[in-house]
């Protein structure tokens, strides 16, 4: 009986001591990738995920909520999200859930069209935006 107890306690060890192993390293690979594309200036599929992370929302995500094609112009992005918005006040008997929902995805789809203008060279006109 002392001797299967003991076999258990050192498999437990061995166990923990290998899976404490692979995190150490999945940690050091991921930090090694960071800062990889830290290097790399941040653009390309890395801002991108970065602004999916940051904004909880991919752009495929929020042109459907705002019913739009991923390459909209911010005019219309601007159209369907005013309208919508106001669709869901929750004064006006809608839903505040909603409401946010729209809101996100107006701003990740202001996020993407500010990345894209600047990695062509272009300055985006910030001033057609509402700064809700």
């Amino acid at each position: 009986m002392v001797n299967a107890a003991k076999l258990i306690t050192q498999i437990a060890i061995v166990g923990t001591q290998i899976l404490g192993r692979a995190f150490v390293d999945a940690y050091k690979q991921a930090a090694k990738n960071a800062a990889a594309n830290a290097a790399a200036g941040g653009t390309g599929q890395a801002a991108v995920d970065g602004m999916n992370r940051k904004l909880n929302m991919t752009v495929e995500e929020a042109s459907q909520i705002l019913n739009v094609e991923r390459n909209s112009n911010l005019e219309e992005v601007m159209k369907k999200y005013e309208h919508l918005f106001a669709q869901n006040d929750p004064k006006a008997g809608g839903s505040f859930y909603l409401q946010s929902k729209v809101y996100r995805a107006k701003e990740r789809l202001e996020a993407e069209l500010k990345r894209i203008a600047a990695k062509e060279g272009k300055e985006f006109a910030e001033k057609d935006a509402p700064s809700n």
